[in-house]
């Protein structure tokens, strides 16, 4: 049977490609295609570990078993930030939800008073924004700018799924994120988040939890570019529920310190 792989981010720069297809006996599971890949491409040993496995679009586990036509994508930890750790010990769950239309994935500028002034009511007491902008250093490396890459049908629904969490977990009204692709400049929004609510207590509250889960859960990579070179982001590695079980017998996962 045949299997199309996707890869994303440093595994992506790794492997050579971003896309592959395999021709597979019926029954194999992710585990064999994450052994078909070691056993080929030594270069990627390292990263194997703490990769997390998606089979259309939702996460899965290194015993799931495929069928014909499958699409298994190999990801690197997203692009999240050490600082975030500690902060989202709720963040852990990682979600499955139909599309529910409150995110969107763009490669035009945020456009941050618009995406307000449209989630704004007369009966908000609060609106939460939050926006990741790009800085121009980099652990004293001087950025020149940005470029995020996604799977993109699955960080949508990710998205969209962390907003409707977020709507039943906190007394708030209503939630937008937009997420930029594509280079971004110094200064620019790469990612928006608007929380608006009758208080402030839970729209903050909200606003936080979404940045710190989206920036560990969400397939989405940004690469830093420098006066010397450019680099994927280290990102944090994902949480136990979405790792869990996709590196089995790969040793145990890695633990990247995180750049951001």
């Amino acid at each position: 049977m045949r299997v199309h792989v996707l890869f994303f981010g440093i595994m992506k720069d790794a492997v050579g490609k971003s896309r592959d297809t395999l021709d597979l006996p019926e029954g194999v599971s992710v585990r064999d295609v994450l052994k078909h890949y070691r056993d080929r491409i030594p270069a990627i040993e390292g990263l194997v570990p703490s990769l997390a496995v998606a089979v259309n679009q939702q996460y899965a586990n290194a015993d799931a078993k495929l069928k014909a036509d499958d699409e298994v994508a190999l990801l690197p930890p997203v692009s999240g930030g050490k600082e975030s750790a500690g902060q989202a010990t709720r963040s852990s769950e990682f979600v499955s939800s139909k599309n529910v239309g409150h995110s969107s994935i763009v490669r035009e500028r945020i456009d941050t008073e618009e995406a307000l002034g449209r989630n704004k009511r007369g009966d908000d007491g609060a609106a939460v924004v939050f926006e990741g902008v790009v800085r121009n250093q980099t652990r004293g490396r001087r950025t020149l700018y940005l470029e995020y890459e996604a799977y993109e049908a699955m960080a949508l629904r990710q998205l969209d799924g962390l907003a409707e969490k977020a709507l039943k977990q906190f007394a708030i009204r209503d939630v937008r994120i937009v997420h930029r692709l594509g280079r971004i400049e110094i200064g620019e929004t790469s990612v928006l988040i608007v929380v608006a609510s009758a208080h402030r207590a839970a729209a903050f509250d909200a606003c936080r939890w979404l940045i710190d889960t989206l920036k560990r859960t969400v397939p989405i990579w940004k690469k830093e570019y420098f006066e010397d070179g450019a680099v994927w982001a280290d990102g944090e590695p994902f949480p136990e529920e979405i790792l869990h079980g996709s590196s089995a017998g790969a040793g145990s996962p890695a633990k990247p310190d995180a750049s951001k």
